[in-house]
């Protein structure tokens, strides 16, 4: 196909050498005139009815590359047999331009060479002597000239074409792969939607659940204890509502989050009088990400969950520690643990898979059911450092001491009908 940037160019010279024609006829030369004046305008007009554009806004002749080119030869020849004034021997230049267009570089050389060899054995046979005449040895000079430069348009508009094909490529490659980042960003999108669910709204709804049991339970003998766990229950309710709203607002805490604050809570709403839940802390948030910390609280939820809806635990122990490379969160339960061959539910999956993203892992021990059971998550995330600052291991560092952990903050929550929170921070 020929480049639609330079169509325009045939067309042009074929009506420039058309104005040529009809000038020196009108300025007195007698033998151009009559029929081969006729013949001369028939043949450039029959070219430019060539280059007419039909409906797809190519060229009007439907014939292939090689005919199209064969039929412009010979009505070049034509057009510069009968023509006096000389001036159609510039259609040939168009010969190598076409054949570059149309078949490449090479078969244009060869045209080149052909219309080169043919004006100079034509002037030869017809012009004695003609190299020693400057009018003729310019005229060869300026067809080479022009020839040269139909090449190098050519060439120029054939690797435009070429270009603007491999945009045109790219264009599309790059479309798919952003239909594709859409749909792998979609899928993950889905997972972390399902995954905040899991651990928010299944969490708080089965703390609920259970406290509504509670309340059901101690309505006529303990009203008191009733009316606590129907509070409880609002808390939850509440406190699912909230993490709802911050969901739907990309998770933006009202306050920085803080992760011992919100454990604490989670602990101190869960227990009752069954169940006994002790947290132990260490070290200080401040140097851990934000997504790790929301992890592992999320990893407690799910953990707690587990230990007191499936495990029938008694007593949990939580320890949160975050001094060290990395941040540990350790839940044992003394419950029956986890039958031998069960296959992990969405929430332990989802806990995973928050935490490899991360770069941390999960450890899941106990098996078997049984009263000494029970069931260990340890669950680790390693700590970012700012880029470009150093993390040495004070232990490995020649002659410098190792820096004392964070002394350990402990509350130990026992059932919220009882109202105790007993806290002790050592230190």
């Amino acid at each position: 196909m020929e480049q639609r940037a330079v169509r325009w160019t045939p067309p042009v010279l074929y009506v420039v050498v058309l104005a040529g024609g009809f000038a020196y006829a009108a300025v007195g030369a007698g033998e151009f005139g009559g029929a081969r004046l006729t013949v001369f305008a028939g043949g450039l007009l029959a070219l430019l009815a060539l280059e007419a554009p039909g409906p797809g806004r190519e060229p009007a002749a439907r014939l292939p590359a090689g005919a199209l080119l064969a039929v412009r030869v010979v009505l070049f020849a034509a057009v510069a047999a009968v023509d006096g004034s000389g001036v159609s021997r510039a259609l040939f230049v168009l010969v190598p331009f076409t054949a570059y267009l149309a078949f490449g570089r090479r078969t244009a050389l060869v045209c080149a060479g052909g219309c080169a060899g043919l004006l100079t054995v034509g002037l030869t046979v017809l012009v004695p002597r003609w190299w020693l005449r400057p009018e003729y040895v310019s005229d060869v000079l300026m067809f080479g000239l022009a020839l040269a430069l139909a090449l190098t348009t050519a060439g120029v508009a054939v690797r435009e074409q070429e270009a603007r094909a491999r945009l045109e490529e790219s264009h599309e490659r790059l479309a798919r792969y952003a239909t594709r980042v859409a749909e792998l960003s979609t899928a993950e999108e889905r997972n972390r939607v399902a995954r905040e669910i899991h651990d928010s709204l299944g969490h708080h709804l089965t703390a609920v659940g259970v406290q509504l049991e509670k309340a059901e339970a101690f309505r006529t003998l303990d009203p008191e204890a009733s009316a606590r766990a129907i509070g409880d229950a609002r808390w939850s309710a509440g406190r699912a509502l909230t993490e709802v709203r911050e969901s739907v607002r990309a998770l933006r805490e009202v306050r920085p989050f803080s992760l011992t604050r919100s454990v604490t809570e989670l602990v101190r709403h869960l227990g009752d009088d069954r169940l006994t839940v002790e947290l132990t802390v260490t070290g200080e948030e401040s140097g851990h990400d934000a997504g790790a910390l929301a992890a592992l609280y999320r990893a407690a939820q799910e953990a707690l969950t587990n230990a007191r809806r499936h495990g029938g635990a008694t007593r949990v122990e939580v320890r949160l520690a975050l001094d060290g490379p990395a941040a540990r969160l350790t839940v044992t339960d003394n419950g029956r643990g986890f039958a031998r061959g069960a296959e992990p539910g969405h929430g332990i999956r989802g806990m995973r898979e928050r935490v490899a993203l991360l770069g941390g892992r999960v450890d899941i021990r106990g098996g078997g059911r049984g009263a000494s059971g029970g069931v260990a998550v340890t669950v680790t995330v390693p700590r970012r450092a700012p880029a470009g600052a150093p993390s040495p291991d004070p232990a490995e560092a020649p002659g410098t001491a190792p820096v004392p952990a964070a002394p350990p903050r402990t509350v130990t929550v026992t059932g919220i009908s009882g109202g105790t929170l007993d806290g002790t921070v050592a230190g």
